[in-house]
């Protein structure tokens, strides 16, 4: 018995009485709609005493689906009365939905009449109303398709049902016409309605992939110009003559970012011409001898991403030249192969000066070559020693 105790006090101490009380707050957030279901259930059965409705008696799954929607459809105004209050127009939607609904039943057991025409046009234009509530940008864009489906569907039951013959000739008919066929389109619909959703999580992913490139464009340009001017500034200070030529190099540069750079696709030859400006500029306010060679042996028609190289070039500079004194180089290979372009770039630096900061540059680069490339580009970093190289192979046809 002491054994029996301790262990039902050890479950309720280590999670019986979270997943309680986590019940009795969901109990508590949606009571309204198991409220409004509950109620349902006296209500059809006071209506189908007074013969308004017809229960189904040997189907309860039935009548328990119908207590659902219709509590959930009642209590759904006053759960989100909040939200509601500033929608005037859709509650009097629902409202009127809901007229209709239960006019259509006081008209069915007034005339009680099998199958009544009145009554099957009034549910359709209530289930169609209800459908379009919910997700009336679908139903705008596919109406024609819902007519074509049930325009003809419809047709036919009133031809049945009013010129086939008289009441009793219309329920032979009826008892070899399969009616679930008005049922069969809703699959269907509900699948088109899916893939729509899909189409549209997909082009909002696109939209952002085109906003986050866009942003990181934008932290491309002031992370190289924020260098440049830095470097500008000191050769005015020392009113060096360079300073005009180190202007006009930056001004071109300047255009290309602005212009070219925020294109999808740009020539080789243009990018060739972008990065030579930059080893040109960087070469201006070296004072000490720096080896820089730029070898490329590419169809300079072929076209890539803008501003993808220029990182990595950056880096070189900032990594390598910067922090050596004597027997620096940058060596630059751009070539093709037969499915990719190859751009290489190895240089070397001091290893007592290695920041420990990744900067955003890199960080960049990376994100952009995965939203534009995805699968189809490698970059490859190898450090050995005092030795910096890094490989960026993207496909011709990406």
């Amino acid at each position: 018995m002491l054994i029996l105790v301790v262990s039902i006090n050890f479950l309720v101490n280590t999670g019986l009485h979270t997943y309680f009380c986590s019940m009795v707050q969901l109990l508590n957030k949606y009571k309204a709609f198991f409220i409004g279901v509950l109620l349902m259930f006296p209500i059809f059965y006071v209506l189908d005493y007074f013969e308004f409705i017809l229960i189904p008696k040997n189907n309860p799954l039935e009548i328990i689906m119908y207590a659902v929607f219709f509590g959930i459809l009642a209590v759904l105004p006053i759960y989100n009365y909040s939200y509601f209050k500033t929608k005037k127009r859709i509650i009097l939607n629902v409202l009127a939905l809901m007229a209709l609904f239960f006019m259509a039943l006081f008209i069915d057991s007034f005339m009680k009449m099998p199958d009544n025409p009145v009554t099957f046009i009034l549910l359709m234009v209530f289930w169609f109303g209800f459908a379009y509530l919910l997700i009336p940008v679908f139903i705008k864009k596919y109406w024609k398709l819902i007519v074509f489906i049930y325009g003809p569907l419809f047709l036919y039951f009133l031809y049945l049902r009013l010129f086939s013959g008289n009441l009793e000739t219309y329920l032979e008919i009826k008892e070899d016409f399969p009616f679930f066929i008005f049922f069969l389109p809703i699959p269907m619909l509900f699948l088109i309605w899916v893939f729509e959703q899909w189409k549209w999580v997909q082009n909002l992913k696109a939209e952002k992939s085109k906003a986050e490139l866009s942003l990181l464009r934008s932290q491309i340009n002031p992370h190289f110009f924020f260098n440049t001017l830095n470097n500008l500034y000191a050769l005015t200070v020392k009113q060096s003559e360079k300073a005009p030529e180190v202007i006009l190099k930056l001004s071109d540069m300047m255009r290309y970012t602005i212009y070219e750079g925020d294109k999808e696709m740009v020539t080789l030859e243009d990018e060739i011409k972008y990065v030579n400006n930059y080893i040109e500029l960087h070469k201006i306010r070296y004072k000490k001898s720096v080896d820089i060679a730029f070898n490329h042996d590419v169809d300079t028609s072929l076209t890539i991403a803008p501003l993808l190289y220029i990182i990595l070039l950056e880096n070189a500079f900032k990594h390598g030249i910067e922090t050596l004194t004597e027997n620096a180089f940058i060596h630059i290979n751009l070539k093709e192969e037969t499915d990719f372009i190859i751009f290489s770039i190895e240089n070397n630096f001091d290893p007592n000066e290695i920041s420990s900061s990744n900067g955003i540059g890199l960080q960049n680069l990376k994100r952009r070559l995965s939203l534009l490339y995805k699968n189809k580009h490698e970059l490859q970093v190898d450090v050995l020693n005092n030795l910096y190289k890094t490989t960026l192979k993207i496909a011709k046809h990406a």
